[in-house]
């Protein structure tokens, strides 16, 4: 009679340790794939940042040389067409 009433108590509590610790294992598989995510996702920012930084100093490049006289309006236009459609 002792052993029924311990086993049906101990199955029960260890059920429940076992889903808790099931649930917390999982909540920590979730938030470090949200993390990586953020991580991903502030990754691809930086990486629009750097190219529109990249575009406007060869737009800034590309106007000095027009200015300078090395490069035409026509050539000019076109390289800037040429950068802003890649």
């Amino acid at each position: 009679m002792e052993k029924i009433i311990f086993f049906c108590l101990v199955i029960p509590i260890m059920a429940f340790v076992l889903y808790l610790g099931a649930t917390a294992i999982m909540k920590g598989f979730a938030a470090k794939e949200e993390k990586t995510s953020e991580k991903e996702a502030y990754r691809f920012d930086d990486n629009q940042e750097s190219l529109s930084d990249n575009l406007s100093d060869e737009l800034s490049k590309l106007n000095n040389l027009k200015e300078s006289g090395v490069i035409t309006q026509e050539e000019f236009i076109k390289a800037k067409n040429k950068l802003l459609n890649d």
